[in-house]
């Protein structure tokens, strides 16, 4: 999962970084591995600064400061496709043709068919494992076939319809061609989120344009007019006008619905749809699910939500079910989120260094704890001990979505299918795993009508890691059997990160 960002500004005297690096922060929560910005300046010159880390870490005022230009793209990454090596940090740079630079937030399902169109027939050398610079070569071939010393929007709208009669699986796309200007584009599908708005200039002259992965990142930088880019349609915005297209449209749109269950920020509304208010109905649907599971032998005392992202779902589903709501658990905001942290024993550790649980507020009860999903079970078993540490007399457990038993193929990282704690239990057992004394999953109709209320035109979503059906229609068995080998820890930590591979000059 990858956060994304384009800017360009109407005034080229001015420098488009300090922006860029907002969206990022903004944006910190979709990926803590690495981040970094590029940017185009005077004719056309670019610079760039990208590494291994978070935001505040890979960003020095030395570093920034070297940023200069009024146009950029910029990106968060978590890794899931390729190695964590820091050559693997985006956005990505191809200097012929043109000069084109590309943040990439989603997963290519076939790949390694595009890796061997490219080496034996395009003749494009690839330098690292990761999806997006096939992605990014695959755009640059189809540019190059125009032959012309400059090319135009057309040129560019070919190039990208290209692209997607070639390349599978899910993608948001932020882009930016030297001196031209920049471009968004979202997958036939529209699995991973893109927005799109402008704002006056500071200058009184024009609009400033950006892209972002989520709303929340035009809001807070003022910008108005934000809408979604929609799935199969492309945006290029140059130095003299803003031009879109829809180039592909498919029966269906599926945006991913696990962008509202745990991805996106509450503050964000993405394909029409508030993550808040979803949230918020998740919660109603949940406790509909508690009350008729347990009936006359509804024994709560309290509800405790996982902090944060299970906040809204708790406190609706406490209002529901009648029962007092309240805050067991003090979380330091300075551990990164768990679910995304490579390596199981990382993740067990940061649990508890992440949260703190508070006895008063558990002692002698039957609490519910509340979260926004079960994945591999190891953060739900520390929680669930550390309310038992401090006394609670029964922890029931529940999850704002449906259990999860298959792996994510489109730009999550879900671990590899045998790492699911549902992945072969019923409820049951996935209680005894957790240590739970009972544990409640959301129903998956009621998920996507938690979520289809705010926006009737969508019908349905990618619900893949809970049913398994992906909407691409291209997953084999074969393909997963890949997935598994190398997406599992051990599979992880035998990847040696090189930092040594090249890459576009990187200011320290």
């Amino acid at each position: 999962m990858c956060g994304i960002s384009a800017l360009l500004l109407a005034d080229s005297s001015q420098a488009a970084v300090s922006d860029l690096l907002e969206s990022l922060g903004l944006l910190q929560h979709r990926g803590q591995d690495a981040a970094g910005i590029v940017t185009c300046g005077h004719k056309g010159r670019l610079f760039q600064c990208k590494g291994n880390g978070m935001v505040r870490d890979v960003f020095t005022p030395q570093r920034l400061m070297a940023l200069t230009g009024s146009m950029g793209v910029a990106h968060v990454r978590y890794p899931t496709a390729g190695t964590p090596a820091d050559s693997e940090a985006q956005p990505f740079y191809v200097n012929s043709p043109y000069g084109i630079v590309m943040g990439h937030n989603g997963n290519i399902t076939n790949d390694s068919e595009l890796r061997h169109f490219l080496d034996y027939d395009a003749h494009r050398h690839i330098n690292t494992d990761s999806d997006s610079e096939l992605l990014l070569n695959i755009f640059a071939n189809n540019l190059q076939k125009t032959g012309k010393f400059r090319i135009n929007e057309q040129d560019i709208f070919t190039a990208i319809q290209g692209l997607y009669n070639e390349c599978r699986g899910a993608y948001a796309v932020t882009a930016m061609l030297a001196g031209f200007g920049i471009i968004g584009f979202r997958d036939p599908h529209g699995i991973r989120p893109l927005v799109f708005g402008r704002r006056k200039s500071s200058s009184g002259k024009g609009y400033d344009y950006m892209f972002a992965s989520e709303s929340v990142v035009l809001d807070a930088l003022d910008f108005t007019d934000v809408e979604d880019v929609l799935p199969g349609e492309v945006v290029i915005v140059s130095k003299y006008a803003v031009t879109r297209r829809r180039l592909v449209v498919e029966d269906q749109i599926t945006p991913c619905i696990f962008e509202h269950v745990y991805f996106a920020r509450p503050d964000s509304t993405i394909d029409g749809i508030p993550v808040y208010n979803a949230r918020l109905d998740m919660g109603v649907k949940l406790a509909h699910k508690v009350r008729q599971e347990m009936g006359d032998s509804m024994d709560i005392d309290v509800v405790i939500p996982v902090p944060d992202t299970s906040r809204a779902a708790a406190l609706q589903l406490s209002h529901e079910l009648g029962l007092p709501y309240r805050e067991g658990f003090n979380k330091n905001r300075y551990v990164g989120r768990t679910f995304i942290m490579p390596g199981q024993e990382m993740r067990r550790k940061n649990v508890r260094r992440k949260l703190n649980a508070m006895a008063t507020e558990f002692k002698g009860l039957n609490v519910l704890l509340v979260d926004d999903s079960i994945v591999r079970g190891t953060t739900s078993q520390e929680i669930i001990q550390m309310a038992r540490d401090v006394g609670a007399r029964k922890v029931y457990f529940a999850s704002a979505a449906p259990a999860i038993r298959y792996p994510n193929v489109y730009g999550i990282d879900m671990p590899s299918m045998k790492e699911l704690v549902a992945s072969d239990r019923d409820d049951s057992e996935v209680a005894a795993a957790i240590g739970a004394d009972r544990v409640f999953f959301q129903d998956l109709g009621d998920l996507i009508d938690s979520c289809r209320k705010f926006n009737p035109k969508i019908k349905t979503f990618d619900t893949s890691v809970f049913d398994g059906k992906y909407v691409t229609r291209d997953v084999t068995q074969e393909y997963l059997q890949k997935l598994e080998d190398r997406r599992s820890d051990g599979a992880k930590q035998k990847k040696g990160a090189d930092a040594d591979v090249l890459g576009l000059h990187n200011y320290k």
